[in-house]
């Protein structure tokens, strides 16, 4: 294939997945946040004790979590249609990513709020913090290092995620790596796709961990 007209596939392909990345990391972050506060905060004894509704929201979680990603594409079909009127293209394949993100989101970030020293806690409450208070003022607050680590690595799946739409015509470097590389057997093309995927995926990591590292207190002390 010509260099100018691969550079301009790989360009549009480039620019398709990180839409879905972007919009569905978005999305799934906004729900999938609070999701993981409440599930690190509502087991029996914690800030807002509700072990039975902290169970129902786990199963839902953990089901979620436990599906294969293109057997979830492939399972919500129906509900891709209703909300986006097509099953294939862009547009479609943020649906099922932004499925699969909400449940991955809220565990990480479930853990990275667990990981907070529990004295902290103790702290605040001795000090008439309220729950709330102590959650955004207290939890999310040194949360921070994870809680970029886990929006890192939920970026980083998402990208892995978005190329395997490609697989159901969802579009991205996924689809142009299967549509060319594959099905038209151009090996060039299938390259320059795992290039840029992994150039994509460094670069994302890289600035997710400079970040933490930047909002860690135990680094700026070193």
């Amino acid at each position: 294939m010509a260099p100018d007209m691969l550079f301009n596939l790989i360009l549009k392909a480039l620019l398709q997945t990180l839409q879905m990345v972007a919009i569905a990391g978005v999305i799934g972050t906004v729900i999938g946040l609070p999701i993981g506060v409440f599930l690190a905060t509502s087991g029996r004894g914690e800030l807002f004790s509700a072990p039975t509704v902290n169970r129902v929201f786990g199963l839902v979680v953990n089901a979620v979590r436990s599906t294969p990603f293109i057997i979830l594409v492939v399972a919500i079909i129906p509900f891709t249609r209703f909300v986006t009127g097509t099953s294939i293209g862009t547009s479609a394949a943020i649906v099922p990513l932004t499925v699969a993100t909400v449940p991955f989101v809220a565990r990480l970030i479930e853990a990275a709020i667990r990981e907070v020293d529990k004295g902290l806690i103790e702290a605040a409450r001795a000090m008439g913090a309220t729950p709330l208070q102590i959650v955004t003022k207290v939890l999310l607050a040194e949360a921070r290092p994870g809680i970029v680590l886990a929006l890192t690595m939920t970026a980083v799946s998402l990208i892995g995620y978005s190329a395997m739409v490609g697989a159901v015509g969802g579009g991205g470097l996924g689809d142009l790596g299967i549509r060319y590389g594959y099905q038209r057997f151009m090996p060039d093309v299938m390259l320059a796709v795992v290039v840029v995927l992994i150039v994509l995926v460094q670069a994302v990591q890289s600035v997710g961990d400079a970040l933490a590292r930047r909002f860690d207190k135990r680094s700026r002390k070193n």
